[in-house]
């Protein structure tokens, strides 16, 4: 029989105590409910379900006090979202403050069952919390992948699974304001009805629905329309160095020192905040890079850029404060223009954010704790830019922020999952970061053993393939290129996203490095065929891998082509035809069709780069 300490759960308990003796499950004679019974019956029946897979037995739940041995869910006097698990002669017993750290006791639970193979538990007791009160997930709904709510509603029972309690739609143009249809025309947007649906799965998961709004920069999707162009800073801008002096011909954000922006941000909040019972407000703000390049140039000059971000920043809280709600806001200006951070209001949130395993979040939460405002970390998966992920970047950068954020007081850790340039990396790309970050929001002073983890709670995969799979696609592109000078992308990813740029720098294109990585993708592929998933969608995530290692595949090819200075012949033209094809295909299976025209868009680039 295996002892509790041999058992993979995520996140890891803080302290674990275990004996010898054991418990049999076939002795329960029933669950009681102590405490609020409505809301601690689903998780009651939850468990149910699973007892009911070990001993074939239906266990009958009551609020009345039954005989022992039973399972006890018991309301008591506690920490927020602390729990405590027993498991002795007299039964099983969860207890918390409230049925959400109830709850998070019975998801440690339904691991430990979904590991026990046969009816037989060890005597344990494990006392549980979390290092971080909000312990978030944001996902990109706006470039270009929107989900469909049966994916959201999975994504929800699989984040709660791993004690998520915060959960992000990034939204720029995904939401379908009445008023505005041509912004979001063949996006297939997030309806209030859709929010309102989500928004009550997730309190049904103890998982808090949190309205995000980008509010200044990263408007191009508004401002292209000409109905909306009075309020663009500029319709043109010169990109900052660190991002290559690039002249781009399109909008970005909105003029701080045009009257009518707020007016409009009104209108949209108006329409949007109702439908969300969260408290809290994501306005974004971040990456205003045209600011001073247009309209407000002027003012630019007289204040300074800092200050009229400022300002502007100010006048969307009060905006935000008059709807009753928190403003949450992307810290990255106004930690450029550190001298301005004591004037944040004490009630602003800022959300720090940072991609790379080097960003400074040391510095940057010091500077945020000094200034006694409340903060989020927010690192990311890594997954944007790469057809996967860069796993050791997405690790590293999920610790730094934790351990930084932590010693500095961070209310919250937020994991971002981006879409940027596509969304080419399929949903699973994301499940080693959600995991691996969810572990460390919980419990950030322990690590896990992310292949054995994903193999077991996400994958539920006895063979342990698709937990390997999922971490060495992640390390392909160290293998294709030794050295990855590009940021927020992957070296080998970027030979097909941006193969016009990639023409002007081969730095480390290396023909032998390049087949050696051709070769670990097959053999990724070929392992897959092995693998014996549990899960509900387990042929879609074996087609999924997969597809991902077929389209780094291909960036091999592609690679291995321009060393070899040969044009792509009938082979190349025919699998970037299948590659089209297959990414439509696995992109309808979880998500709307809304977005998927300018991802297959990159992919005809290449086809008539190939043809021609």
């Amino acid at each position: 029989m295996k002892k509790l300490n041999e058992f993979t759960i995520v996140p890891p308990p803080k302290t674990i105590k275990y004996t010898d003796k054991e418990f049999n499950l076939f002795d329960l004679t029933g669950m009681h409910l102590s405490g609020d019974s409505l809301k601690l019956l689903p998780i009651a029946e939850e468990l149910k379900k699973d007892l009911a897979k070990l001993t074939a037995k239906e266990i009958p739940i009551s609020a009345s006090t039954l005989e022992s041995p039973s399972l006890r869910l018991i309301e008591k006097k506690g920490k927020a979202e602390a729990y405590c698990l027993k498991i002795d002669s007299s039964g099983i017993e969860i207890s918390g403050c409230d049925a959400q750290a109830i709850f998070y006791g019975a998801m440690t639970l339904k691991q430990i069952l979904l590991q026990t193979e046969n009816a037989t538990l060890s005597h344990l007791q494990i006392n549980d919390s979390p290092d971080f009160a909000s312990r978030g997930v944001m996902i990109d709904v706006s470039r270009d992948k929107i989900p469909t709510l049966e994916t959201l509603f999975n994504l929800v029972d699989m984040l709660s699974y791993l004690k998520i309690n915060h959960l992000e739609l990034y939204m720029e143009h995904s939401f379908a304001y009445r008023k505005h249809s041509m912004v979001w025309a063949d996006s297939s947007p997030l309806t209030a009805e859709d929010i309102l649906k989500l928004d009550a799965y997730c309190k049904s998961r103890f998982v808090e629905l949190v309205p995000n709004q980008n509010s200044f920069g990263h408007m191009t999707r508004w401002l292209k329309h000409p109905q909306y162009q009075h309020l663009a800073e500029c319709m043109e801008y010169r990109t900052p160095e660190s991002w290559g002096a690039e002249l781009r011909k399109e909008p970005n954000s909105i003029s701080p020192v045009n009257k009518e922006s707020i007016e409009f941000l009104d209108e949209l909040y108006s329409e949007l905040l109702p439908n969300f019972s969260s408290k809290k407000f994501n306005t974004g703000c971040d990456e205003t890079v045209d600011l001073g390049q247009g309209k407000s140039a002027a003012e630019c000059e007289k204040l300074g850029k800092g200050r009229v971000y400022l300002n502007f920043l100010l006048k969307i809280y009060k905006l935000v404060k008059s709807k009753g709600k928190t403003m949450h806001f992307w810290g990255d200006i106004i930690l450029h223009h550190p001298e301005l951070v004591k004037e944040l209001p004490k009630d602003v949130v800022v959300l720090n954010w940072g991609y790379e395993a080097d960003h400074p979040f040391a510095d940057e939460c010091k500077k945020l704790g000094k200034a006694g405002l409340p903060f989020f970390v927010c690192p990311g998966t890594s997954t944007w830019n790469t057809a996967w992920t860069r796993l050791d970047n997405c690790i590293d950068n999920l610790k730094n922020a934790a351990v930084n954020g932590l010693k500095n007081g961070a209310t919250g850790y937020l994991i971002t999952d981006w879409g940027d340039n596509g969304h080419w990396q399929v949903q699973p790309a994301s499940y080693p970061g959600f995991t691996a970050g969810a572990s460390l929001a919980w419990n950030s002073g322990k690590d896990i053993d992310l292949i054995k983890a994903l193999n077991t709670v996400i994958f539920k995969d006895k063979s342990g393939i698709y937990g390997k799979a999922a971490c060495d696609l992640g390390m392909v592109y160290k293998t294709a290129f030794k050295e990855n000078p590009g940021r927020n992308a992957s070296s080998l990813a970027r030979l097909l996203l941006f193969p016009d740029a990639f023409k002007k720098d081969y730095k480390g294109l290396d023909k032998k490095n390049l087949k050696q990585a051709e070769k670990d993708l097959k053999e990724i592929v070929s392992s897959i065929s092995k693998a014996m998933p549990e899960t509900d969608d387990a042929k879609l995530l074996k087609e999924e891998i997969i597809h991902a290692a077929k389209i780094l595949i291909h960036a091999c090819h592609r690679g291995i082509l321009i060393c070899e200075g040969k044009k792509a012949g009938a082979e190349m033209q025919k699998e970037i035809r299948e590659l089209k094809g297959r990414h439509q295909e696995i992109w309808l299976a979880r998500n709307r069709p809304g977005g998927l025209q300018d991802s297959l868009a990159r992919f005809t680039k290449l086809q008539k780069e190939y043809e021609g």
